[in-house]
């Protein structure tokens, strides 16, 4: 007798008492680690208005400039971060130990800044976004450091951060909106540990 169409219940689910099937739990965790991912990557700003070319124009003054840094590092930091990081593997393809030691900081990166989504705690503090930032990135450079790519790991980085940079000061303001306590959490080098809203 076939059952199509039917909910299983808990009991038929089981096999009739039995512990439920290995497969079924793989499947309930690639399934729930799919949506997670997703989901974290969707908090990325788009790339399409980072890089509207509308917005882009050289700032007046250098306050207008250090202004606009400080409010795009608040608004595309975890763009910023990807296109530090994506330079940073670019620069790794020559080097296998390093990528290898590279893709498992990355996983620190995914568990940790882009995929979390509730304030990160440890031994009862609270850790706030732009903390996690620093800790990660020192890390990394630690641990690339350790495989003997000095030169390579500190071009990557300061090509990196010309970009970054750069983008940061010419690209304007004017239609960014931020949530308060984001601005806040960045700007303060505060909380706001789970501050990052899927705008």
């Amino acid at each position: 007798m076939t059952n199509y169409g039917t909910i299983p219940t808990s009991s038929a689910a089981t096999g009739g008492g039995s512990s439920s099937s290995p497969f079924s739990n793989l499947a309930y965790i690639s399934r729930a680690a799919k949506d997670r991912i997703r989901d974290g990557l969707g908090t990325l700003r788009p790339w399409k208005s980072m890089l509207d070319f509308r917005s882009l124009g050289l700032p007046g003054t250098l306050a207008d400039a250090i202004a606009r840094l400080k409010t795009n590092s608040a608004y595309f930091r975890m763009n910023y971060a990807v296109i530090v990081l994506g330079i940073l593997f670019l620069s790794l393809l020559w080097h296998p130990i390093s990528l290898i030691v590279f893709i498992a900081a990355m996983a620190g990166w995914l568990f940790l800044y882009f995929l979390r989504d509730e304030p990160l705690v440890v031994f009862g503090r609270l850790i706030g976004d732009q903390a996690v930032l620093v800790g990660l990135s020192v890390l990394t450079v630690a641990l690339l450091l350790l495989t003997d790519v000095l030169w390579n790991t500190v071009g990557s980085l300061l090509v990196g951060a010309v970009v970054v940079v750069a983008h940061g000061v010419v690209r304007k303001t004017e239609d960014l909106f931020l949530d308060e306590e984001e601005t806040a959490g960045f700007l303060a080098g505060g909380g706001g540990g789970g501050g990052r809203s899927s705008s």
